[in-house]
This record gives C-alpha cells, sequence and structure tokens, in this order.
C-alpha cells in the first residue's frame, strides 16, 4: 500500500497521530458528510470535496481547506471506533480516498503503512493477493495498542503546547517536541460525550519495531537476497522500495517482516521471469518460450536453404552448414518474436490469456455442478484437461512475468462466481500441472510458490 503522510490531527479526532500538531477544525461540519463535501466541491477552481458510505456502517468525507489550498482534511467515521480527522495535502485526497474505500487495511496507519482496523495490527500491504484483488493481511506479531489513556496516565500539564489555525498553517518537517503536551491540551479540549480515552488510539508497539531492530539498505538486499546496487535507487526509485519505518541521519531504517514482505513480493514480480529464461543463440536473456519457437524456426529455414543449395550447386551438405545456421538464426528471429508479441503479433496473447482464464473456470464450475447434482457437501474438482494445460505451459513460457497475473485472475473468478477458495482452487493447478506439463517436477513448484496469490497456497508452501 502507499502510506499517506498527514501534517496534522483535526482537534476532534479520536485517534490522534503521534508527532503531529493539533489544527482548529471547529469549522467542519463533523455530524454531517454531505455538507463536509459541500465545503469544497464545485466551489471554485482547484477546490474539491467528496463522501461516501462505508461497506460495514460509517463513512468517508474530504475536502479541500478553502482557507489553506495546499491542504485538504480527511474524516474517517467508524460506527463503533468514532471519527479520525486528519490534515493531510491537498493532491493525496484521491490515495486516501482508495485506501479507505477499497484498501481493505483499515483505517489508522502508523509506522510507515502499519494499520490497525479495529481489532488487531498488521504490516504494510505488500504481498498481492489476486484471488481476492488485495493485499495480504500479515498480522504484528505481540503488538500492543497504545491508547491516550496509556500516554496520560495522571493529569498533564500543556505547557507550551498550543492548537494550530488552518489560515495560517505551514507543514513541520519534524515531529513536534514534547508531544505529550500536545496531547494534553487535546485531552483537556475533550467534550462531553466523546470516546473515552482508553479508546483513543494512538499508536503501537511490537518487538519488531525496536529501533535497535530495524534495518538499512545493506539488511534490505540481504534479506531479498540481492546485491546492494541491484536494489531501486535511493534517490530515483525510492517508490519501489518499502515505506520504511523511520527515517535516520544515516537513511531508512525498515522492520525485518517488512523487509521480509517486500523480499517476498520482489520476488513474486522477478523469479517467474528469470526462473523461465534462457540465453539466445545471440547471447541475450529471453522467455523459454521464445527460444524454443526460435530454435525451432530456425531450424526449419535452415533445412530450407540446405535443401536449396544442394539442388543448385549439388554440393556436400557440409560445405556452408556454419553460414547456413547463422542465416537461419538471423532470418528466424523476429518470426519467433511475432509468435508471441503483445503488439501486432501473429497470435493474440492477451485474448489467449482472457481464453485459458475462461476455460479453467468453465471446467471448475462443470466441478461444482456436477456435485451439487449428487448432494454432496463438498465440491470435488477434477483435473484440468490436457489440453488446456498444454496451452497453459504455452503461455507460461512465453509470458513469464504474467503468470501471477493469469493465476491470481483463475482464483478471482472462481471464488467469485462459483464461492471456489482459492486454496483449493491453487492445489488444483498445482496437480493438473504436474500431470501434464512439460516443464519438470522441481521448476513447476518454484513457480507455483510464487506465482499462485499467498489465499492460493498450502500452509506448508509458504
Amino acid at each position: 500500500m502507499s502510506w499517506i503522510r498527514p501534517v496534522a490531527n483535526g482537534l476532534r479526532t479520536d485517534h490522534p497521530m503521534p508527532g503531529l500538531p493539533f489544527i482548529n477544525d471547529e469549522r467542519l461540519p463533523l455530524d454531517n458528510p454531505d455538507a463536509i463535501e459541500r465545503t469544497g466541491r464545485n466551489q471554485g477552481e482547484g477546490l474539491w470535496g467528496r463522501t461516501d458510505s462505508l461497506r460495514d456502517g460509517g463513512w468517508v468525507a474530504f475536502t479541500t481547506e478553502t482557507k489553506n489550498r495546499a491542504y485538504a482534511w480527511a474524516v474517517h467515521q467508524h460506527p463503533t471506533h468514532g471519527r479520525t480527522v486528519l490534515l493531510i495535502r491537498d493532491q493525496d485526497m484521491s490515495s486516501l480516498h482508495h485506501e479507505w474505500m477499497f484498501g481493505h487495511n483499515g483505517f489508522l496507519y502508523r509506522h510507515g503503512g502499519y494499520w490497525w482496523g479495529g481489532t488487531a495490527w498488521h504490516r504494510p500491504g505488500q504481498v498481492t493477493d489476486r484471488a481476492y484483488e488485495r493485499y495480504d493481511a500479515r498480522p504484528v506479531e505481540d503488538a500492543v495498542t497504545i491508547t491516550a489513556a496509556d500516554l496520560l496516565p495522571h493529569p498533564a500539564e500543556p505547557g507550551n503546547a498550543r492548537i494550530a489555525k488552518i489560515a495560517d498553517f505551514t507543514a513541520p518537517k519534524e515531529p513536534l517536541p514534547h508531544w505529550r503536551a500536545h496531547l494534553a491540551l487535546w485531552a483537556a479540549s475533550r467534550r462531553p460525550g466523546s470516546l473515552p480515552l482508553d479508546r483513543c488510539v494512538i499508536d503501537l508497539r511490537a518487538p519488531e519495531l525496536d529501533p535497535a531492530r530495524l534495518v538499512d539498505r545493506t539488511g534490505l538486499a540481504q534479506i531479498a537476497g540481492l546485491a546492494l546496487e541491484d536494489l531501486p535507487h535511493p534517490t530515483h526509485g525510492r517508490s519501489s522500495l518499502p515505506v520504511p519505518q523511520t527515517e535516520t541521519a544515516e537513511g531508512p531504517r525498515w522492520s525485518r517482516p517488512v523487509a521480509r514482505d517486500w523480499a517476498e513480493e520482489h520476488r513474486r514480480t522477478h523469479e517467474p521471469q528469470a526462473l523461465l529464461s534462457g540465453t539466445t543463440a545471440f547471447g541475450t536473456e529471453q522467455p523459454l518460450g521464445l527460444i524454443a519457437d526460435h530454435h525451432r524456426l530456425t531450424k526449419i529455414i535452415r533445412d530450407s536453404l540446405q535443401d536449396a543449395d544442394s539442388r543448385r550447386h549439388k554440393r556436400a551438405l557440409r560445405r556452408g552448414t556454419t553460414q547456413h545456421e547463422e542465416t537461419a538464426a538471423q532470418l528466424a528471429w523476429w518470426p519467433a518474436v511475432a509468435v508471441s508479441t503483445d503488439i501486432d503479433g501473429l497470435i493474440p496473447v492477451a485474448a489467449l490469456r482472457t481464453t485459458l482464464v475462461e476455460a479453467v473456470v468453465a471446467g471448475l464450475a462443470e466441478d461444482v455442478d456436477r456435485t451439487s447434482k449428487k448432494n454432496r457437501a463438498g465440491v470435488s474438482l477434477g483435473d484440468i484437461r490436457t489440453d488446456i494445460v498444454k496451452l497453459l505451459d504455452w503461455h507460461i513460457l512465453r509470458k513469464p512475468a504474467q503468470t501471477p497475473v493469469l493465476f491470481g485472475e483463475i482464483c478471482l473468478l472462481a471464488r467469485l462466481r462459483l464461492g471456489l477458495e482459492p486454496r483449493d482452487v491453487g492445489e488444483l493447478l498445482r496437480r493438473s500441472l504436474h500431470l501434464d506439463s512439460e516443464l519438470d517436477g522441481e521448476t513447476l513448484d518454484a513457480l507455483l510458490d510464487l506465482a499462485l496469490p499467498p489465499s492460493a497456497q498450502q500452509p506448508e508452501d509458504h
């Protein structure tokens, strides 16, 4: 998930974010999401507002702050856990809206995307589960939720803390010093009927977030099994790295579980291509299927050239063989590429993938229908037909990098259309490919471990 960095807390929030100032939000109609939307929507160029109901109750609302247009208000109203009021940068509105509405990753975010959905803390979403079209939710071990009551066990003095005003507000570059004084001022400003302090979630503590256990870029590379120079560039490639849990003078730091999750997703993204690639006659790395097509076309063209030469010159076939092979390899390369290219190729590869997905799901539908007619409690899934497995092989060998998408779409549609568990569909794919694929068993297992969604893996596969 991408982590939106708020710049301030609204004074009437129930869940203050540590280190951020509190802003007077009295102009914000927090009991009327439609009114929040209208504050910015259609009120002038560059202004925007939106509200939506949440699936499980509650709502979200957003609006550009008209007195300081660089910022926007974001409000999350939970039916049980109260409200979250944040000031964010105006350009982050759509991203936070998407996370709250469709992210399946809670509504409170701390430490670079660790999230809380009301009951438990989870690590930042990184490992894609295409069977559910979301990130795999991974709980934090031994997480302890820190509430406002935990941080304010005794009456605290606000000291020099103050409530900022939005008109002249500028986001601080560093966390506020003596933030507990600001928290005390917030607590003193709570209105009757507000959520009790022991239910106001501030932060989490967990062994994996101990600063002494965090890793730097070198540690991240080691966990991922990469050379340090193969990590995305620290300046230009930061968006390809996990969001750090903290920033230090020496650079970003990550928790080890976050680094492991990132490494897992990196392998799932890059290793199918590497696993099913080889060296061409020209010394380049290409998918095994393309290489096989090239070899076949090279042989066909070479044999044709040799046959023509024999008929014309009636010479020994050995003479000029090396020249024929080189010429044939050159002539065969682009026809081989044209077989499996995505653009103007001889075979519509994207359409083939869709057809393969539908063919597998149609076979599953037959199994579901057959089982239901026999009044069985569970569904018995028969093996995927051999011809379909052969086409799966063809696609996998020529587009190995797309294999996670292919398997994920099969698991997703089987779940949505037929109510099948991804784990059962994953086991079927594993069994059927082992029966009829031309790939060897060790390679197949490595590919399936990388390409099947996490929810489609058996526990022992993790």
